[in-house]
């Protein structure tokens, strides 16, 4: 499928009105509806996190209502095991005979909530990296196939760490980017209280079929990228490495490991995304500078020394970009 102007044209209308649509119910969180979709244009997995009752399961089922896809929600506790995610085979009677028969279980969905996934178990939450990577299933030796599209958006809060599993580094990693949701302002609240409380059920319109989402995820692919511009996201990969020669003196004594090639390849697939909402055929650096950081906060990990002074992934990688802001002005 050849770009042109035709395509882009019909994209950018559609791009505005799946973000009209979803805010007609979602109230703000501008910053977080476009890292998500931005996400799912580029065909990638989504950690969302933030304080309860600010919306992370609302906004995933509206994503899931607007863009026609089918979906599915799974409550992650400590006794929840990996069949209980996958599925399993099960003895039936047929004919007389008893035959194995396979019953999927919630994974086979498009859209897939992983609701409070930091309060498995590490043994179930590792039922969903063949998954996330590979979009299969393997069950009793049998490998099946999810359904296209297919992502995992999982939540996590922030606070409540009592009972929870860190999540492995393997896992965070497959994910494409980590959303922060905020809490909404004075105003929004008012907004969310007249659009929940004082009024009915608002009614979403199916904006997106998912013929139309996959056409719009190979326009992304074929977003232009120049030597200029990767270089510079090379660059930035670079200084959140603490054994780079590029890597600030922050970096060498506060990160203990930084983004590594998936972290790269993440960031120019977002980024192209974000061309594409923004109506550009291109990626520019302002795409680059504007997915770094939702793309590689999960990536960074501190030392114990960066977590003791109130070092955050946030504050090192806003560190990194401003060095880098007299690069992006010459470029």
């Amino acid at each position: 499928m050849d770009i042109s102007m035709q395509h882009y044209e019909e994209a950018n209308k559609k791009v505005n009105d799946v973000y009209r649509e979803v805010s007609s119910f979602i109230v703000g969180q501008e910053q977080a509806k476009k890292q998500v979709f931005w996400s799912m244009l580029a065909g990638g997995h989504v950690l969302l996190e933030g304080l309860p009752g600010v919306g992370k399961t609302m906004l995933i089922r509206t994503f899931a209502d607007v863009l026609s896809l089918t979906f599915s929600r799974i409550q992650f506790t400590p006794d929840l095991m990996p069949s209980d995610i996958t599925g399993t085979m099960m003895i039936n009677q047929h004919d007389k005979e008893q035959r194995f028969q396979f019953h999927e279980g919630p994974i086979f969905s498009q859209i897939v909530l992983a609701d409070e996934i930091n309060r498995a178990t590490p043994k179930t939450q590792s039922a969903l990296l063949e998954a996330m990577a590979e979009k299969t299933v393997t069950v009793m030796g049998e490998t099946k196939s999810l359904p296209k599209p297919f992502f995992v958006l999982a939540t996590q809060n922030p606070v409540e760490l009592e009972g929870t599993y860190p999540l492995p580094e393997a896992q965070t990693d497959r994910f494409l980017c980590k959303v922060t949701m905020e809490y909404p302002t004075k105003e929004e609240l008012k907004t969310i209280i007249e659009r929940t409380v004082n009024q009915t059920e608002v009614t979403l319109q199916e904006v997106l079929d998912q013929e139309t989402l996959q056409n719009l995820q190979q326009l992304v692919q074929q977003i232009l990228l120049s030597d200029e511009v990767l270089d510079y996201a090379i660059e930035l990969i670079e200084k959140t490495q603490p054994t780079s020669a590029a890597a600030s003196e922050q970096v060498k004594r506060f990160v203990r490991y930084g983004a590594g090639p998936r972290g790269l390849q993440s960031l120019i697939r977002l980024a192209k995304a974000r061309a594409l909402t923004e109506g550009r055929l291109h990626v520019s650096i302002g795409d680059i500078k504007e997915v770094f950081i939702p793309v590689l906060r999960h990536r960074l990990f501190l030392t114990f020394e960066g977590e003791a002074q109130g070092f955050s992934s946030d504050t090192i990688l806003a560190q990194i970009l401003g060095e880098n802001s007299e690069v992006s002005r010459s470029i």
